[in-house]
């Protein structure tokens, strides 16, 4: 996912986290009706091949290398529903991307649906949850690929030096391409099959642990404590086993697995470079939710028949390094995925800390943010001081946040916030722009809703402090305007 950005530099066409709009939040590139691209134009040169697999290597960043995890201590065995409920808010959030990114086939996604359909405070709304979300998300992936890499004595030091690094290869324009994106995915899914496939090994020798007849919820459910801690599912009952709050706990849960799936609307922000984009873009969202739903259903299955995780703390910020354990597998098996988890974080890291920035570059643009962060560095052609603000963001709250979990809940909150305004703006389209019933955007926008109430309440209190901030911020610049 993506959002306004300068034009890519030269060398990186197609990179799934940057591209062109100008002050008014539109592009400022686009291509010719025969794809040839014109005065500072992009080609059209991507198919529903290359969509897909840039919405493949979106999705399948590090999230699901700790999100899986996470949930099934959350949910117990319930996690295969919680997976299923965040497919399907997921769903619901992709028509709606696709059927506006098919009448605005710009790069800027819904902080520019937004603006256009609903207004500038709800475009606002959109890209200030945006920019909440994914940096949260930036700090997640860091942290994750530190559990892998290395003990967790080391591993907030460590994880804030790959936020650096990959910070300071974002202010020289180095971005993913088309061809990268295609190789982290590969590598990612090889780590991933490999390592599913020595797992049901060690099931199948008797190595599993109660599967499906763990209790639900999941033990970190049971064991949170009040409304700051557990949200309405401890209010309601989850860890005594109360039918409210059990359902809550898996909604929750699903906040969780939705972090792993968010992603797939960055196929939408390619619509000035694929060609045949009402056709092209649809397709490619749609097919490629469908593929990681099969891939996270089916991993999510393969933890629950080597679970539940021993002790407390349940699986940890390094689940599938937790079940290898479990199994007996040896130490070649554990550098397998974390190969896996290195190469998907740090393509995933890419992306983000550019995607974010561009984000800034364009709410500063119009004003919505200081207009220092739209500066342009005329050697890079990149935003650097926005760049530079993102990454000093995602080093403090890699360095504060109390656990990953606490990193993906605050990212579950901004990007589901920021896909409520998508399915509002998808459902005020009329006539030949509509793709999809209207059903489906009021699907996914009471799903958003649903999975944010069902955050622990710690979140829910920091992030609505974060919107009503930035809310009051552009009513100060707007009222010394006049």
């Amino acid at each position: 996912m993506s959002t306004p950005a300068t034009p890519p530099p030269p060398g990186s066409s197609a990179a799934p986290a940057s591209s062109g709009a100008n002050a008014s939040g539109a592009p400022a590139s686009g291509a010719t009706a025969s794809g040839a691209p014109g005065s500072g134009q992009l080609a059209r040169r991507l198919g529903l091949g290359d969509a897909v697999v840039i919405g493949l290597a979106s999705m399948i960043g590090a999230g699901v290398f700790v999100a899986l995890g996470a949930a099934q201590d959350l949910a117990g065995p319930a996690v295969l529903l919680a997976v299923g409920l965040a497919a399907l808010v997921a769903f619901g959030n992709a028509t709606s991307t696709a059927q506006l990114a098919a009448q605005y086939p710009t790069s800027g996604g819904t902080y520019f649906f937004g603006r256009q359909q609903l207004g500038e405070w709800w475009g606002f709304l959109a890209g200030w949850c945006f920019v909440i979300g994914k940096t949260a998300s930036c700090a997640a992936m860091a942290m994750v690929v530190a559990a892998y890499l290395v003990p967790e004595g080391f591993q907030r030091p460590i994880a804030a030096a790959v936020v650096v690094l990959l910070t300071a290869v974002n202010l020289v324009g180095v971005t993913r391409t088309a061809g990268l994106a295609r190789i982290l995915v590969t590598i990612a899914l090889v780590a991933l099959t490999l390592t599913a496939a020595r797992l049901l090994v060690g099931v199948a020798a008797g190595d599993g642990g109660a599967a499906f007849g763990a209790p639900v919820p999941g033990p970190l459910a049971g064991r949170a404590t009040g409304f700051w801690d557990g949200g309405l599912a401890a209010l309601l009952g989850a860890g005594d086993g109360g039918a409210l709050g059990t359902v809550l706990a898996i909604a929750q849960a699903a906040a969780v697995v939705f972090f792993a799936f968010a992603g797939y609307a960055r196929v939408a922000t390619l619509g000035e470079e694929v060609t045949a984009p009402r056709r092209t873009i649809p397709r490619a969202i749609l097919l490629a939710l469908g593929a990681v739903f099969a891939l996270y259903i089916a991993l999510a299955a393969v933890l629950v028949l080597v679970g539940p995780a021993p002790g407390e703390q349940g699986w940890g910020p390094a689940p599938f390094i937790a079940a290898l354990d479990l199994v007996g597998a040896g130490v070649v098996w554990k550098l397998v995925v974390t190969v896996g988890a290195a190469a998907a974080a740090a393509g995933a890291l890419l992306a983000l800390v550019a995607g974010v920035s561009r984000t800034m570059l364009g709410m500063a643009r119009e004003g919505d943010l200081p207009r220092p962060l739209a500066h342009v560095s005329q050697r890079y052609s990149v935003p650097q001081r926005a760049e530079i603000t993102v990454g000093i963001a995602v080093v403090l709250l890699v360095l504060l946040a109390s656990d990953v979990l606490v990193a993906i809940t605050a990212s579950a909150f901004g990007v589901l916030l920021y896909y409520a305004v998508a399915n509002i703006a998808a459902y005020t389209q009329t006539g030949e722009h509509r793709l999809f019933p209207k059903a489906l955007q009021v699907m996914g926008l009471i799903g958003c809703i649903l999975l944010v109430a069902a955050l622990p309440g710690s979140t829910l209190v920091a992030g609505l402090a974060l919107v009503a901030a930035g809310l009051v911020y552009r009513g100060i610049v707007l009222a010394s305007r006049r």
